[in-house]
């Protein structure tokens, strides 16, 4: 049994255009490669025999360092095979030599391209990179996707050459296997940060600044009497949900939530939330629950607000009916601007009639921008408010828009129908609201100057100005006129 060291994620010396990632590698010996083939034959023999979707870790771990004890016997100490034995349970339920880098909160992205070519990753920092992992074997890459078929309860096969799946972890994994992919089984492990981006972390990021925040903050709130409604639009990878995730920190603490997604990606620091997860067909081909059906369901659990990870087929027309009769809702959505995402909304599969799309307020454009060392980074390119309709067309007046030569934002705001409804409901003059506003940037500020960026920091200090935001003004040296 030999280990190689692991080397954090770093451009290669000689200057490649493609960085390279070593990974954590775990190699046994022939021996040991037959005792594995072996364990692993009788952890298969009685999935089947128990139609067991998922095993408990620490007695088959248990379990594998007896039978190591009886096999080996005295000619390693326990801790090597304590050791060998979570190596092995690694390889037989785990994720084998793709653990290393499931674990690895700087990845994004893990990607196996086939047998004999490098794995690439995503990496935060770096961008893409190309690993020292190889898989030789077609065997080992598919072991791993029946691991994960068996864990999710899905089926992978000659007919259903296709797995979607969510790893209890909650990262997202595609995966085929030939004939549908040439060069042999491919995985695409989307992985999500343990501790979700925050609003202040987007700023500091430059994904928006503290005027667009502050803004936002006032509408998701909506002081008590207009939430707004908001649709993300980006193309993919733009950082919607996590743009997403980050502005539900604005909704009020008092209201109820429902989100709705295919897969469970938003992580949102609120108390009275309800998480609803779409379901595919099991391995009979039976049980698949829609993201339709779960819109047309939380009609019926009394939401203050709707939360639909992806707009993109027959719910649209549920979600804003839901829209128009009252409910608050956020949604994301595949497109390039705001003027694309009405006509995709007002477009088939979505289909939804023109006199619905009033009830969206906002529509947030985010992109993702590569530069020429590979690495990317994300802006909200503009924040679009819709006003209405005239003769037929929607009416969309730009608020916000990125300045993409100085990296910088530019508020083009003279008026926000939002802001002036939200005046006129709340019975004050709308020079009121953009006191409020501003009060508001101050406190994010204050945020992102001291670093203040967790998601239970920030909550507490918002929590604390929606009782008294005098007190939280006060706090943090900022005097009152």
């Amino acid at each position: 049994m030999e280990m190689n060291s692991i080397h954090n994620a770093k451009e290669d010396e000689n200057d490649n255009l493609i960085p390279r990632y070593n990974v954590l590698k775990f190699n046994f010996s022939d021996e040991e490669k037959l005792i594995l083939e072996e364990l692993r034959e009788n952890l298969i023999d009685l999935a089947i025999s128990e139609k067991m979707s998922s095993f408990n870790e620490e007695l088959i771990l248990k379990d594998i360092i007896r039978f190591l004890e009886n096999r080996l016997q005295n000619r390693f100490d326990y801790d090597y095979k304590e050791n060998l034995a979570r190596n092995m349970l690694k390889e037989l339920i785990g994720y084998g030599e793709l653990s290393a880098l499931i674990e690895d909160d700087n990845l994004e992205e893990i990607m196996v391209i086939g047998i004999n070519k490098p794995v690439f990753v995503y990496h935060r920092k770096y961008g893409m990179m190309e690993t020292d992992l190889f898989f030789e074997d077609e065997g080992k890459i598919t072991n791993i996707i029946d691991s994960i078929a068996r864990e999710t309860n899905r089926r992978i096969d000659q007919q259903s050459p296709i797995l979607d799946a969510r790893l209890s972890n909650g990262s997202r994994v595609n995966a085929t296997i030939p004939p549908l992919s040439a060069n042999g089984p491919t995985i695409t492990i989307r992985k999500f940060k343990k501790d979700p981006l925050t609003i202040v972390d987007l700023i500091r990021y430059n994904t928006l600044n503290t005027e667009m925040a502050s803004f936002l903050w006032l509408c998701v709130d909506g002081l008590g009497v207009k939430p707004a409604n908001i649709i993300v639009s980006g193309g993919t990878s733009s950082g919607k949900t996590t743009l997403l995730n980050a502005l539900s920190i604005f909704i009020n603490p008092k209201e109820r939530i429902i989100t709705i997604e295919d897969t469970l990606e938003l992580q949102i620091p609120h108390n009275h939330i309800i998480r609803m997860e779409a379901r595919t067909v099991n391995i009979e081909n039976q049980g698949e629950i829609t993201i339709e059906d779960l819109v047309k369901n939380a009609l019926r659990q009394r939401p203050d607000r709707i939360i639909v990870g992806e707009v993109r087929g027959n719910e649209a027309i549920t979600l804003f009916t839901a829209l128009n009769t009252g409910h608050s809702g956020f949604g994301t959505l595949h497109a390039n601007n705001s003027r694309e995402t009405i006509t995709r909304l007002t477009n088939a599969p979505m289909n939804v009639p023109k006199i619905m799309i009033s009830s969206i307020d906002f529509i947030i454009m985010e992109k993702r921008i590569y530069i020429s060392d590979g690495i990317s980074y994300r802006r909200i390119t503009e924040i679009a408010e819709v006003t209405g309709m005239e003769e037929g067309t929607i009416q969309l007046s730009k608020l916000f828009q990125w300045d993409s030569e100085r990296d910088e934002f530019k508020n083009l705001t003279i008026v926000s129908k939002t802001l002036e409804e939200m005046a006129n409901l709340k019975g004050v003059h709308i020079s009121k609201l953009n006191e409020e506003w501003k009060k508001r940037q101050v406190v994010l500020n204050y945020l992102v100057k001291n670093n203040i960026s967790s998601q239970k920091d920030i909550s507490k200090i918002l929590e604390t100005y929606y009782l008294n935001p005098d007190y939280v003004l006060n706090k943090i040296g900022v005097g009152l006129d």
